[in-house]
């Protein structure tokens, strides 16, 4: 992908892995058991890279890597903008990837000030953090933006279309999935990853490049809500998170603080409601 014009559009990504694979397994009921197949989830990780320097290795499902770097960049504020993101390159190697993003030198320079030790996992946005002092917080009020006008029809349209979207999910049965919803609630897009938080990267990555307009909708997830999601949506201006299952306390008081719309226990019947 390279697209030094913040208005042109982005091309297409290569072919990727089909993001699962299948294994031997033996399956047992009760005192039978036969040998067979299971679909797993793929993971492996993948170095971002920025500006020639290793920022970051994250443990990913190998798909939509370089819709994921550029989400990624945005949401940890390692760039203000699309705009400032010049180029993605991805390589893909035998049992890992890299992405190589070229940014703006006044990102750059900032990025050099608390740069990141080399280790992420699939479940913690902040693991690889060097202190207690480079965890973000405290995000600024967002703008107000435009909330679904039944919150209740929105909510349960989103959770009712969302299945038929997590094609990994019925694979595998082991990925988190991250939706962009209009505000009535129609599922748009989808991205799925064996972390919550890379399944969301990846989502605003592709609103990203696609030049959506991120107050114009919400996001809906199959996980918790927890702190680094509250986080990232709030970074972006998007008015509501909603997921299907419980809220933290710090996404409580992340949403709270920010002014993001934090729903969760969401169904086809019902939702609670937090900020």
């Amino acid at each position: 992908m390279t697209n030094t014009n913040a208005e042109q559009p982005a091309l297409l990504p290569p072919a990727e892995p089909a993001g699962f694979q299948a294994r031997p397994i033996t399956r047992h009921r009760g005192a039978s058991h036969a040998a067979g197949h299971d679909s797993v989830a793929e993971e492996m990780p993948l170095a971002l890279v920025v500006n020639g320097i290793s920022h970051v290795v994250m443990m990913v499902t190998p798909r939509d890597l370089e819709a994921f770097a550029v989400g990624f960049a945005l949401t940890e504020g390692l760039v203000d903008s699309r705009a400032q993101i010049y180029d993605a390159e991805l390589r893909m190697h035998a049992r890992a990837a890299e992405v190589e993003l070229s940014i703006a030198q006044e990102p750059f320079q900032r990025l050099k000030g608390r740069r990141r030790a080399l280790a992420g996992r699939t479940g913690c946005g902040v693991c690889g953090i060097e202190s207690l002092a480079l965890l973000d917080l405290a995000p600024e009020k967002m703008a107000p933006a435009a909330l679904p006008a039944d919150p209740g029809a929105a909510i349960a349209r989103a959770a009712a279309e969302l299945p038929r979207h997590q094609i990994l999910m019925r694979e595998t049965g082991g990925v988190h999935a991250a939706a962009w919803c209009a505000l009535d609630g129609a599922v748009q897009a989808v991205f799925e990853d064996v972390g919550r938080h890379n399944a969301l990267d990846k989502l605003i990555g592709h609103l990203a490049l696609g030049g959506a307009d991120l107050r114009s909708g919400f996001v809906f997830m199959s996980s918790r809500a927890s702190y680094e999601l509250a986080r990232k949506t709030a970074r972006m201006g998007i008015p509501m998170l909603a997921t299907i299952s419980a809220p933290s306390s710090l996404a409580i008081d992340i949403a709270a603080q920010a002014g993001l719309k934090l729903a969760s226990f969401c169904r086809q019947d019902g939702f609670v409601e937090y900020t």
